[in-house]
């Protein structure tokens, strides 16, 4: 009786909850590397879709089938390391997720183009991985790996590294206009983060993202003034002075804020200037106002989106407590 050379049916066809499995998974189910590749002649019903990553299906690939190749490339074990690879989708990409505009994409941003029309996709690796970019995987490299978010199971960057990522990418003016206008106007982050991230990025430099970063901040002041405009509404504080500038009688300037009560003698001023400059400069201003008696109260965009009630009550307290000290000195309001 002769036997049959060819190779066996493979056992994961039926088994595996996923199309697109490492050749570590195919493996753990019993498939061996000669059935995988027999399955992957031409005609097959199995394609390679990255090295070391199969499609069990000979469509082309979906965003999904993209996506969790990229990871599953990246995030395969270095060359000698023994690890067993589970069948379940995270536990098989390592410390690697997804980065830049795919990562964009997967968040849900409408300035991003979708998955499967990105010619890449960013994968974020620790820095000691020696891991090649190849096809549409683009490897980024990190010193430190941030805490990925999940998103459906897919491990994604943080929002202000994911833009940081998209923006090193970016030649395009605009594009990169749109996507930071973005994060900024629904609420995804706040402008300092991010600028804080396209600076450790080392991207400041560049005269597109300087530009893109002065409409960010123009963007991200006029949401924070709503918010503001929203708590002292809806939680029925006194209508203060908006955006004056408070000066002496004899002319000299203390500098702007944000809303003024002139009675208690209470400022607020918003944290959105860029972080090289704020703390200095809001330091020196209130300490130049509160020697005067003016109670200066700094807020952050972020305290206005996720504390709007207790920051009430901070400036309601201020507001009373200015009845048991002495009286400020006679400050001027002017517009600003």
């Amino acid at each position: 009786m002769t036997q049959n050379a060819s190779p066996l049916p493979p056992r994961p066809v039926h088994e595996v909850s996923h199309r697109v499995q490492s050749s570590a998974q195919l493996r753990s189910h019993g498939v061996t590397a000669a059935q995988t590749a027999a399955q992957c002649l031409p005609g097959g019903p199995w394609q390679l879709l990255l090295p070391g990553v199969y499609l069990l299906h000979p469509a082309p690939p979906t965003n999904d089938d993209r996506v969790r190749g990229a990871l599953l490339y990246a995030g395969r074990p270095p060359v000698g390391a023994r690890r067993t690879v589970p069948a379940r989708s995270g536990a098989a990409y390592g410390e690697a997720m997804v980065t830049g505009l795919a990562a964009l994409a997967l968040y849900g941003f409408t300035s991003a183009p979708p998955v499967i029309a990105l010619h890449r996709i960013d994968v974020l690796v620790p820095r000691t991985r020696r891991l090649r970019s190849t096809r549409f995987v683009q490897v980024t490299r990190a010193a430190v790996l941030p805490r990925p978010h999940r998103r459906r199971g897919v491990p994604l960057a943080p929002l202000e590294r994911a833009l940081a990522d998209a923006v090193a990418s970016l030649t395009d003016a605009s594009t990169v206009r749109r996507i930071l206008t973005e994060a900024v106007r629904e609420g995804w982050c706040e402008p300092a983060s991010v600028v804080r991230e396209l600076s450790t990025a080392k991207l400041l430099g560049r005269p597109h993202v300087v530009e893109a970063v002065d409409a960010l901040l123009e963007e991200g002041r006029a949401v924070a003034e709503g918010r503001l405009y929203e708590m002292v509404r809806s939680h029925a504080l006194p209508q203060p002075l908006w955006n004056v500038e408070l000066a002496l009688p004899g002319g000299s300037s203390l500098g702007g804020v944000d809303a003024y009560w002139p009675e208690p003698a209470v400022a607020v001023e918003l944290g959105t200037r860029s972080p090289r400059e704020e703390h200095v400069a809001f330091a020196a201003e209130r300490e130049h106002l509160e020697r005067l008696g003016v109670t200066v109260v700094r807020v952050t965009p972020k305290q206005l989106r996720d504390s709007a009630a207790q920051l009430s009550v901070v400036l309601r307290t201020a507001m009373m407590a200015a009845e048991d000290r002495e009286p400020a000195a006679y400050v001027v309001a002017l517009p600003r």
